[in-house]
């Protein structure tokens, strides 16, 4: 695929996900470090970039896992914590929203820097 950096961990592995409704081919596998930032609108929510080099790999495989308006569905893991959320398309590259429960499971302060792994179903 192109437009996979070398630079960001990618591994694409089988996946047999049985309450998955459609087929699947595998797993994206990503994984960077970002810093943490606040949007402050009628309601305010703390998000990661993804990098530059991950938005394009996750642009490899977005036209087979988006549900609409570029939402790409993906489980997230910050620490100890997994969730399932949306990246949100932004700019040209996407981000990853933190809710607070995240942020305090994990101790996540406005401007630290966290390491994250990204695992999309393709």
């Amino acid at each position: 695929m192109a437009g996979i950096p070398p630079a960001a961990s990618y591994r694409l592995r089988p996946t047999a996900r049985a309450s998955h409704p459609l087929p699947t081919v595998g797993q994206v596998e990503l994984t960077f470090s970002g810093d943490v930032w606040e949007w402050r609108g009628p309601a305010p929510y703390h998000f990661v970039w993804v990098p530059d080099d991950v938005s394009a790999a996750i642009d490899d495989v977005a036209g087979m896992v988006s549900y609409g308006w570029g939402m790409i569905p993906a489980d997230v893991t910050i620490g100890e914590t997994e969730w399932y959320t949306a990246l949100w398309p932004k700019d040209g590259r996407y981000v990853v929203p933190l809710k607070d429960k995240i942020r305090r499971a994990e101790g996540i302060e406005l401007g630290m820097v966290v390491d994250i792994s990204l695992s999309i179903t393709v």
